[in-house]
């Protein structure tokens, strides 16, 4: 079943650590390590959008030059 997103989960998705999954399922650092490389490496940008029963949407927007 899958899970629903909060907005508790919302405002901390790209914390370091920050999982909403069970004890061994995940480390939390997926989306963390993601949002800096996209951040510093490419100076881009990862936002994330969701709609309560609708889903999640996450934008990647990355320069082109």
């Amino acid at each position: 079943m899958a899970k629903v997103m909060t907005e508790e989960a919302k405002a901390r998705i790209f914390n370091d650590l920050f999982t909403n999954k069970g004890v061994g399922q995940g480390t939390g650092r997926e989306l963390a390590i993601t949002r800096q490389i996209i951040d510093e490496k490419h100076s881009g940008m990862i936002m994330v959008n969701f709609e309560m029963g609708q889903g999640t949407e996450l934008l990647v927007l990355l320069p082109l030059q």
